[in-house]
């Protein structure tokens, strides 16, 4: 009965041994939303300084897309909806909404 000891101690060393699944929370470039918008709200829901903040808007908008962070899928998820329940944008009269965030996998 010793090999049973040694075959429960296997299954907790896999588990130990495998990493939790990552997720990159992403945000898409839109024409309704200012620079001032996207560095507001990457502080407030990500806690990014100020000059982080003006780099992460600077590259959305060069670039169409920007992660903001890499995570598990429940927190990612949580980020996204934080996004999309952001609100508008007051300075652009046409803004109607949040912006859109999108969550990707991380392949290893």
């Amino acid at each position: 009965m010793g090999s049973a000891s040694a075959y429960a101690a296997e299954p907790a060393q896999a588990q130990q041994s495998r990493k939790q699944p990552r997720y990159q929370v992403i945000l898409v470039n839109d024409d309704d939303h200012t620079y001032d918008y996207v560095m507001e709200m990457v502080r407030r829901l990500f806690g990014y300084a100020r000059e982080m903040a003006y780099q992460l808007a600077y590259e959305v908008d060069h670039t169409g897309r920007v992660i903001l962070d890499t995570t598990t899928l429940e927190r990612a998820e949580f980020k996204r909806d934080q996004i999309h329940a952001y609100g508008r944008d007051w300075r652009i009269a046409r803004c109607q909404g949040s912006m859109l965030a999108e969550i990707q996998a991380v392949e290893d």
